[in-house]
């Protein structure tokens, strides 16, 4: 269930979901150990017996992160399933999920709790969602969730399939979808987001709907940015 991605830092890959009109897309999470031993869960997605084993093993689930308000489905079940931990909520989700007991928010500063291994940018101003974009130091490793994708030809199929290729989420390289440029009401501050990110040394590259890079990270990104900066 848990497959290492570099130092102290695994992924897992989940359920297939179906979102609005019937697009369906793949789950992934990434769960970081801290310097301090607990586990920082990133975009949880279905919590079975075997991920909960496998992630109890590597030490205590101390913070569940969702980066944006569409990554939020199984939180609850996370929260019952490791009642110590901590929840943040990115800009969206409070409102949206009212049901879900929230211990702090996500803000551009980090959180002092995983600030030494996990960086953090708040990528505002977008009308579908606000992502945190999120950095380990210790695996050169950018966590981004919806704000790049990829999928390969014939996962979608039909008017989906024309719809998904015009949106840029089908091609050669993962990039921004084009719904999310056309989104940002702000782009000056959406610019200023993105250069501190193009600042981080990354190596690699992680996203929810896409394959990871995993070689020339910081040059990935500047090529998935240069319509914006």
């Amino acid at each position: 269930m848990l497959t290492r991605f570099g130092p102290e830092i695994w992924l897992a890959e989940g359920l297939i979901v179906t979102a609005a009109a019937g697009f369906h897309y793949p789950t992934r999470q990434a769960v970081i150990r801290l310097s301090g031993n607990q586990l920082f869960i990133w975009s949880p997605i279905a919590l079975s017996a075997e991920l909960h084993a496998a992630v109890s093993a590597l030490g205590e689930v101390g913070y569940l992160v969702p980066p944006n308000s569409l990554h939020h489905l199984f939180l609850g079940d996370w929260q019952r399933a490791f009642p110590q931990a901590k929840t943040y909520a990115p800009p969206g989700l409070r409102e949206k999920r009212p049901d879900i007991l929230f211990d702090g928010d996500l803000a551009d500063i980090g959180q002092p709790a995983w600030n030494t291994d996990v960086k953090q940018v708040v990528i505002g101003g977008n009308l579908i969602t606000t992502e945190i974009v999120f950095f380990h130091l210790a695996s050169r490793t950018a966590l981004f969730c919806d704000l790049i994708q990829q999928f390969k030809p014939g996962w979608f199929s039909g008017w989906r399939a024309v719809v998904a290729g015009l949106d840029l989420m089908i091609g050669a390289e993962a990039s921004v979808p084009r719904k999310f440029r056309i989104a940002f009401t702000d782009r000056r501050a959406a610019r200023a987001s993105i250069q501190k990110i193009l600042a981080w040394p990354a190596d690699n590259v992680l996203m929810a709907h896409g394959d990871p890079i995993t070689r020339d990270g910081q040059a990935f990104l500047r090529r998935a940015f240069r319509w914006l900066v």
